[in-house]
């Protein structure tokens, strides 16, 4: 059942921003549209029509599959877009340890790939495979670090972790803890969970065993719910901080008052009407939500927002590959790798990149603000 339900979802929906036969330039998404990361996978799947239909001279065409969440979908749909469809690049997948999975066989293949997923593992340490990689979101560091300047600020000394037992959590604890140690920040409780467990009470109870001033949750989409969920109701009292994973919409639904009070490091599009109007990113996230919300009737989570702003990383890049080779060609994508690396102040709806040899997200703090649950509302932490 589980191979036919894999099947199945790699059928896939294809959605062409030009349907002709004759489209110049193909691309690739992968994205978790069901299973247990949908929540991030959804919005990601919804964004590509908003995608540049055109770029330069070159029509675009779209081929995007749904992994259904499974890291081994993940590697057959990637497969599937590079043996069947020629195509010059790929976006996603929608989790991390569904990205980490496809690295081998992108860089096998020499086709870039456009990662929205939290961990920075994807990128870090570069070498010969993950310099074909390039990652739409903030890196743990840059997030890590606004919250631990404000746990800081807060006397914070002692705090449990808990988080995802893939990529995502296991980088989490590796930049936190570091972080954490130079500050004189000790961790208390160090615990893990599976995206897909309906339940964290014995991990739950171990942190609150250890009594920690704050917990950390590291987990991406509806499964960072739950930890805050089941701390709050065996009635644990310190502050909860929460990663840029938990910066969707469905967060504040599925905790409800449960969350209040959380603080967490994201995308401004949480608190767009308080940034201020010279941020550059604003009109652009501004522009992008009112798009996503005409064709879907709802606010998107920041995770689509990682695929439209890939859009905008290859509607700079791809202008100039063309100059050195034609789409569908190894040179074409080559130079499309080396373009990418090459960008400069893009602005995106989450922040500005600037690409290196040695950086392939490129965020600085431009990239985040500090951001607290008020009211059933994100607001600017103060």
């Amino acid at each position: 059942m589980k191979t036919l339900g894999i099947r199945l979802a790699l059928s896939g929906l294809v959605l062409a921003a030009s349907l002709s036969a004759h489209a110049q330039l193909r691309i690739g998404v992968v994205s978790s549209a069901t299973g247990p990361i949908a929540l991030v996978g959804i919005p990601q799947k919804n964004t590509v029509q908003l995608l540049p239909a055109k770029i330069g001279e070159l029509t675009v065409e779209y081929i995007a599959l749904d992994d259904a969440s499974d890291p081994t979908a993940s590697v057959t749909a990637v497969k599937k877009l590079i043996s069947e469809q020629n195509v010059d690049a790929i976006i996603g997948p929608s989790g991390s340890p569904n990205a980490m999975g496809v690295i081998q066989f992108v860089a096998d293949a020499g086709v870039p790939l456009l990662a929205p997923v939290g961990t920075a593992a994807v990128v870090t340490p570069m070498d010969d495979k993950k310099k074909w990689v390039f990652k739409t979101t903030q890196n743990d560091d840059i997030i890590a670090r606004a919250l631990v300047e404000h746990m800081v600020k807060a006397n914070v000394k002692t705090v449990g972790f808990i988080g995802v037992g893939d990529p995502y959590g296991e980088n989490w604890y590796k930049v936190f803890s570091g972080l954490a140690d130079k500050n004189g920040i000790q961790i208390v409780a160090n615990e893990r969970f599976q995206r897909q467990d309906a339940s964290v009470t014995g991990q739950s109870l171990k942190i609150l065993g250890a009594k920690p001033d704050a917990v950390l949750v590291a987990a991406a989409g509806g499964p960072a719910v739950l930890p805050q969920t089941t701390l709050v109701e065996q009635g644990y009292k310190g502050q909860i901080y929460q990663t840029h994973g938990a910066a969707l919409p469905d967060f504040l639904k599925l905790g409800g008052k449960k969350v209040e009070g959380t603080i967490l490091a994201a995308s401004l599009m949480l608190v767009l009407p308080e940034i201020a109007d010279t941020h550059p990113s604003k009109k652009i996230a501004a522009d992008y939500i009112a798009a996503y919300e005409k064709a879907h009737g709802t606010r998107p989570a920041t995770f689509g927002a990682n695929v439209f702003d890939a859009g905008l990383l290859l509607q700079r890049a791809v202008p100039a590959a063309a100059k050195v080779a034609k789409p569908g060609t190894k040179e074409f994508r080559a130079a499309l790798r080396d373009s990418l690396e090459q960008t400069r102040e893009l602005v995106g709806t989450q922040g500005i990149y600037n690409m290196s040899t040695t950086d392939h997200s490129g965020f600085d703090e431009r990239g985040r603000v500090l951001i607290a649950v008020r009211d059933g509302n994100w607001t600017l932490a103060k």
